[in-house]
């Protein structure tokens, strides 16, 4: 069974495409099995957790204009 996910100890860092208005994610590294994800302007709020493949996969798909968007 996977320990859960304790978001005190979390190293959590923001987007290198964060706007002047800090409008981004953050993700934390470290966490083994899982990336975690999180609305930066929400830090105490709920984060998802997803698989390095999951997460690779929507990185390749935002990267190649799947989601719309600029």
């Amino acid at each position: 069974m996977t320990q859960p996910f304790d978001h005190s100890v979390a190293r959590w860092r923001k987007s290198t495409f964060s706007g002047p208005d800090n409008e981004c994610i953050e993700v934390a590294d470290g966490v083994p099995g899982v990336l975690p994800v999180r609305d930066s302007k929400d830090p105490l709020g709920a984060s998802l957790l997803f698989t390095p493949e999951a997460w690779a996969a929507f990185v390749a798909g935002v990267c190649a204009g799947e989601f719309g968007g600029e």
